[in-house]
């Protein structure tokens, strides 16, 4: 493997874990504003599960296998300290994504940095809506 597809394959590990996280919480999550934060849990783990398809297709082109083992997944209980994990989760899959993006611009893969900088921005805007959540 190369070591774009080793990153693309530890991006993939990221996506499941968000998709499977964000989704548990979308279940778990209750209280007062219990109904408007599962809805954001629930179309963020939607998004997630975009990007796993469109890394997923990315790695496929470049001949390697897309991983299904999720990175581990957060089982905190409180509304709180499920945001506070996505926050976390969100900050270093868009340190990961950048170290991609920069990777791939030195290797001349025009392709997998336009994609990455394409996720990268929605990656951004998931923790832009998980802080304002916090406040």
């Amino acid at each position: 493997m190369t070591e774009i597809t080793e990153l693309l394959n530890k991006a993939e590990a990221g996506e499941l874990q968000a998709v499977l996280q964000y989704m548990w919480q979308h279940v778990m999550v209750n209280g007062l504003t219990g109904p408007q934060v599962a809805d954001v849990l629930r179309n963020t783990s939607i998004d997630e599960m975009k990007h796993y398809e469109k890394i997923a297709e990315r790695l496929d082109y470049l001949g390697a296998v897309p991983t299904t083992e999720p990175d581990p997944i957060a089982h905190s209980r409180t509304t709180k300290a499920m945001i506070k994990d996505d926050v976390k989760a969100e900050e270093t899959t868009i340190k990961l994504y950048k170290r991609i993006i920069d990777v791939a611009v030195k290797a001349k893969d025009h392709a997998t940095a336009e994609l990455f900088e394409d996720i990268e921005a929605d990656e951004e805007e998931h923790h832009h809506v998980f802080l304002a959540l916090l406040e």
